[in-house]
């Protein structure tokens, strides 16, 4: 009796351990399935046949899905074919983590290698290029060719009196701001990211030596870039800058109107004339500095960090009149006194005429 309960036992023990061995090879054979499954996805995924078939930017918009995704793809025709791609980037989740940005594509990518980079964000930055820029809507304008961010909106919030008082300017003189350079910025930055990244450049490069400077001369930094645009419209030539500064400054400290050509032709917003007509002066502008007293409201254009030294470090002398000199050089003729800058503006009035310039 003890050996028959032994013996089934045994039989009932060696069963269960038969069923576990055949569920574990059962397991180990779906495991080699999937793994090869996988293993032939991922290779197919990958192969030469697939990827990339040329280098490309893709530009994926702020809040943007996976079917705009595609059809962004599809359109500049980028990848050999689309469907691989799709099977692949929802496999590994992607379709559901879409980061906006611009991404260099190159030419034999394979299928992962591309939704890595998507997954990562890290995309191919852009160079922002800013300088001779005069109105607001060029800067608008300007920056949104090279960023995500909407013209319209940004020259929206340029124009925004509440916004831009965080900053202590204002829609006539927000341009003092933008210090012309070449930015390395992401193609999606937002408008407000844009004038955010302006504001900390302006206020590193206005350093405590720069604002001593200012102060010296009891002027703001605003004012000091508005008054260096007027330098720069008048002149390219760096050698005489701190001159023509020097000019404008013993003019501002006599309370004497500034009379600087440029400003009319600001005001009257036409920038090809190259004459400035006696009935010109006499446009009704804040932007006139042949009718009205001190600096205008705002840059005239946007004057090169170069420039804002000169003036900063403008040369002292008794200068309170210069004149473009006859030979059209670029360089200037100064003068003390209104009759001998007469003279000079009589010479250049006549080399006008020679060249029969009108306007």
């Amino acid at each position: 009796m003890t050996t028959k309960k032994k013996t089934k036992k045994n039989t009932v023990k060696n069963h269960k351990s038969s069923s576990i061995k055949k569920f574990f090879i059962f397991l180990l054979i779906i495991t080699l399935i999937a793994c090869s499954f996988a293993g032939y996805m991922f290779y197919f995924f990958n192969n030469v046949n697939t990827g990339s078939k040329k280098s490309a930017y893709l530009y994926i918009h702020t809040g943007s899905n996976f079917n705009n995704l595609l059809d962004s793809i599809n359109s500049k025709k980028i990848l050999k074919e689309t469907v691989s791609f799709k099977l692949f980037a929802k496999f590994k989740r992607y379709d559901k983590h879409i980061k906006p940005g611009r991404y260099l594509l190159k030419k034999g990518m394979s299928n992962n290698q591309i939704v890595n980079l998507l997954r990562s964000g890290k995309q191919d930055p852009v160079k922002v290029v800013l300088h001779n820029i005069r109105l607001k809507e060029e800067l608008a304008s300007k920056v949104a060719k090279y960023l995500e961010a909407d013209s319209v909106k940004i020259l929206d919030m340029l124009n925004n009196k509440d916004y831009l008082s965080k900053y202590n300017l204002n829609p006539d003189n927000v341009l003092s701001m933008i210090i012309p350079n070449t930015y390395i910025m992401n193609w999606n930055t937002s408008a407000e990211k844009f004038l955010d990244r302006m504001t900390k450049e302006y206020k590193m490069f206005w350093t405590k030596d720069r604002i001593k400077k200012a102060d010296a001369l009891n002027l703001t930094p605003v004012e000091v870039s508005i008054l260096a645009s007027i330098v720069q419209s008048e002149s390219l030539k760096e050698d005489e800058m701190t001159t023509i500064a020097g000019v404008y400054i013993n003019r501002l400290r006599k309370g004497i109107l500034l009379q600087a050509d440029p400003t009319v032709v600001y005001a009257i917003g036409d920038f090809s004339i190259n004459r400035v007509l006696k009935k010109q002066l006499s446009v009704d502008s804040p932007y006139n500095t042949y009718k009205y007293k001190g600096l205008p409201p705002g840059p005239i254009t946007l004057p090169y960090p170069t420039t804002i030294d000169k003036v900063l470090d403008y040369k002292g002398h008794e200068y309170l009149y210069f004149c473009a000199k006859e030979d059209f050089s670029g360089h200037h003729n100064f003068a003390k006194t209104e009759a001998e800058h007469n003279k000079n503006a009589k010479k250049f009035q006549h080399a006008l005429d020679a060249r029969n310039i009108k306007r």
